[in-house]
């Protein structure tokens, strides 16, 4: 099991955000999110953002499903992030998220 170190987590955490804010291009953010995920993980995240792209627009859960074959879970865990999480999804989508 790994040793946990909040603050190195933290830290961690932060620089990576940096990084990923400082990417200029899709180009460049592709070949970053390429390497740094496995093709699984980078395909759920893809799912993930249509399928709060989806509920935005107020597609019924079961249809999205339909469309995307995101499990109902996941479009509920979604959801409840959308309407409870940390405002990240409604920022981006509001076009409110802040420039560097």
């Amino acid at each position: 099991m790994k040793h946990r170190n909040s603050k190195a987590d933290a830290r961690n955490l932060r620089q990576l955000m940096e990084t990923i804010v400082s990417i200029e291009s899709v180009e460049d953010c592709r070949r970053f999110f390429a390497d740094l995920c496995t093709p699984a993980e980078l395909q759920s995240l893809a799912d993930r953002w249509r399928v709060v792209q989806l509920i935005d627009k107020g597609v019924p859960y079961r249809e999205i499903y339909q469309q995307t074959g995101v499990s109902t879970a996941t479009v509920t865990r979604v959801a409840r992030s959308l309407a409870q999480g940390h405002d990240g999804y409604r920022r981006i989508l509001d076009g409110k998220a802040e420039r560097r």
